[in-house]
């Protein structure tokens, strides 16, 4: 590991938040694409599939944001062990009701309570921000924490994929529900690093951290963001059945992940001069542009090189979000403001993979690539339109330009 990411977890604690944080982030991309997996085998319908896993992000953007507003107020072993107890016991009812063939609506219903899960992602960066706040640290830190993302989703779906596809149907939601349980309480049972509430926030001061018009051009951006996440995973999956190798979709993805690994792991390791707005919309545009490609696509092998080449642009833009959303919105607000990102993303994903779905059983699986290139164009008119917010930081805002300069907050972000 390098220097500067090596330094991090000289801070007492730090290991083992991280190591729980990277199991309690595995169902993120191990559930969805574990549905879709799942109940494309057992009755072959991807509307159906896409449908359920579109429920599960689009509870998920409804309820995370709250958990996190409950996170900044009461602290988050109080808050998440109620909220994972209730995603688990959801799990558990989806996986009966698709063994035993129960009626769609209690599949639906199920995925909503899945939907109750914390952003862990969130928990941890909060973590990393109360450890290294206004410290050039904290980039490389969100910068880790995007690769340690970026992580799981290459193992996430080679696992979730697999097990279901080789063993049984209901293998890879399984798992996913157990690397939840495990990550969340141990990550709670972590009480020293654990970041300080604020109470006050409970008799109205503030509002919600969505009052910040930057926060608003961010999550906006990212439900468009979002949707190329969600219609390429599932197109990916039946491109690789109608190919004749369902099972590789797992490595495809995986691929695509990897990509954005590499390039948060070397962008974690540079510090830049000049604006970090520029570079946001620069990554956005860049994830656009890297969807064209998939319209063309072939073989497995060209879906494969094209998805890597389109991952390189995933975590720096994340890594950038993370540092605008420390000028934007408050501290106290701070794991709620991340969270907002999230839910922009699972929005994102609960339309991309309904809609994708829809255009696969329509149309087939080359034609649902149209999907993410659509919001790819969305996300980057969307960028532009709102770039200006962007450039004034909120008062109060929770980051490390509080305690620096703005030439120094540049500088590490």
């Amino acid at each position: 590991m390098p220097t500067p990411y090596r330094a991090l977890f000289a801070a007492p604690g730090s290991k083992g938040f991280s190591a729980a944080g990277f199991l309690g982030r595995m169902p993120l991309s191990m559930m969805g694409i574990g549905v879709v997996t799942m109940i494309s085998q057992l009755t072959g319908r991807y509307g159906l599939a896409g449908g359920l896993s579109a429920t599960i992000a689009l509870a998920a953007a409804v309820a995370g944001p709250q958990v996190s507003r409950l996170v900044d107020q009461y602290g988050q072993r109080r808050v998440l062990r109620p909220a994972t107890l209730i995603s688990l016991t959801a799990a558990a009812v989806l996986l009966f009701a698709a063994h035993y063939g129960w009626p769609d609506w209690v599949l639906f219903v199920a995925c909503a309570g899945i939907g109750c899960v914390p952003s862990v992602g969130a928990m941890i960066r909060a973590r990393w921000a109360a450890l290294y706040r206004g410290t050039p640290q904290l980039h490389t830190a969100y910068s880790f924490e995007s690769v340690v993302d970026e992580v799981c989703f290459v193992f996430g779906p080679i696992v979730s994929i697999g097990l279901s596809t080789a063993w049984f149907p209901e293998a890879g939601p399984l798992l996913a529900a157990c690397f939840l349980a495990a990550g969340v309480f141990w990550l709670t049972a972590q009480r020293a690093t654990e970041p300080e509430p604020h109470p006050r926030q409970r008799k109205g001061g503030g509002g919600s951290a969505m009052r910040a018009p930057g926060l608003q051009v961010l999550v906006a951006t990212f439900v468009a963001t979002g949707t190329i996440f969600g219609a390429v995973d599932v197109v990916t999956v039946a491109f690789a059945e109608e190919e004749g190798h369902k099972a590789a979709a797992s490595v495809v993805l995986a691929l695509y992940a990897a990509g954005s690994c590499v390039a948060g792991m070397i962008f974690g390791l540079l510090h830049f001069a000049g604006a970090p707005e520029r570079r946001w919309l620069l990554g956005v545009c860049a994830m656009a542009v890297s969807m064209i490609p998939l319209l063309l696509v072939g073989n497995l092998p060209f879906l494969a090189v094209a998805l890597f080449v389109a991952g390189l642009s995933i975590a720096p833009t994340m890594i950038t979000t993370m540092s605008l959303i420390e000028e934007h919105v408050p501290r106290a607000q701070l794991t709620e403001g991340m969270t907002w990102v999230s839910t922009g993303l699972a929005v994102g994903v609960a339309l991309g993979s309904a809609a994708a779905g829809w255009v696969i059983d329509a149309a087939g699986a080359r034609a649902g690539y149209g999907v993410p290139a659509v919001a790819g164009a969305v996300a980057v008119a969307v960028g532009f339109l709102g770039f200006r917010r962007l450039k004034r930081p909120a008062p109060g805002r929770g980051g490390s330009v509080e305690q620096h300069s703005e030439r120094k907050e540049r500088h590490v972000a």
